[in-house]
């Protein structure tokens, strides 16, 4: 129960610095969009490969997996941009009261290769679990390929800040998140400070939510249509319904998105302070966010 209320107080830690500034929230909105584009660019020469050689065995299955891959690819490279961009943006507001977007531009162009490695490792990684998983509904293979998401994603939360605020490569950014794993740190996103536990409920809340809300209002609209306009009426509050819903679900995914990331940039910068303490013995101070929640631990 205090891991969640921890959880719950950084959330709202995390935020207060999304109201002051601005900035720090855009690149988690723009990611939704731009991944939403890319989907689209990545999902029609798909279907178009799918229907061209569905019969064509395993060279059609080859080039239907490519075509995935890419699709994969293109979806991380995104999400890694922007959440690069938050990274700095967090870092720029804390270490210097202002979150500059023009910085962050600036960042991800200088570092755009090494995302890049990222979104290839995280492919890579995703191509393992779904290969581990299979197409069996055998438990033991669901576990070990969730088991692999869950710390690849814990992972890249942490390689990310290494590799934006150190300018590391992804190599050196490994062995930089492998540190603070073995220093301990890590512990604290676990078991400590519940942020996933609190991100994660309050997106099953807003999904509820929106398909609550989201079916009462398309249901409303089929009901009053009736008549000869039953098939109209039943297609606008099929539409309005699911865009209801989905507004929901975006509200939850930018929540979660930038706390996680606001979340593993405190953890991160904190990591690098304690190394400097052991060098010059100065006194360490948690960011600011991750401070007001650790200081009744």
């Amino acid at each position: 129960m205090q891991s969640f209320s921890r959880g719950w107080q950084f959330l709202k830690q995390a935020w207060q610095m999304a109201v002051a500034d601005k900035d720090l929230i855009k690149p988690s909105i723009y990611t939704l969009f731009a991944g939403a584009i890319v989907s689209i660019i990545g999902i029609v020469p798909m279907v178009l490969v799918s229907v061209l050689f569905s019969n064509s065995g395993f060279f059609g299955q080859g080039i239907i997996f490519l075509f995935g891959v890419l699709l994969v690819f293109g979806e991380f490279i995104v999400s890694y941009i922007f959440s690069a961009m938050t990274v700095y943006l967090i870092y720029g507001y804390l270490s210097e009261g202002d979150g500059r977007m023009d910085k962050a531009w600036a960042i991800v162009k200088r570092d755009f290769f090494d995302l890049a490695t990222l979104a290839a490792a995280a492919t890579v990684v995703n191509t393992i679990k779904n290969m581990v998983k299979g197409n069996g509904n055998k438990g033991g293979r669901n576990m070990l390929s969730s088991l692999i998401g869950a710390i690849w994603t814990e992972a890249a939360y942490l390689i990310l800040p290494a590799m934006v605020i150190e300018d590391i490569d992804l190599k050196n950014g490994i062995k930089r998140a492998s540190q603070i794993v073995q220093d301990n740190l890590l512990l604290i996103g676990i078991s400590t400070v519940g942020v996933k536990t609190v991100t994660t409920l309050i997106g099953l809340l807003l999904g509820l939510m929106g398909a609550v809300f989201g079916s009462a209002l398309g249901y409303g609209i089929i009901y009053l249509a009736g008549g000869t306009t039953v098939t109209l009426g039943l297609v606008i509050g099929i539409t309005i319904g699911l865009l209801i819903f989905f507004l929901f679900v975006m509200v939850a995914t930018v929540i979660g998105t930038y706390t996680s990331t606001a979340y593993h940039t405190c953890l991160y910068l904190w990591a690098r302070d304690m190394e400097k303490n052991e060098v010059f013995d100065q006194p360490v101070t948690a960011p600011a966010p991750l401070a007001a929640v650790l200081e009744n631990i």
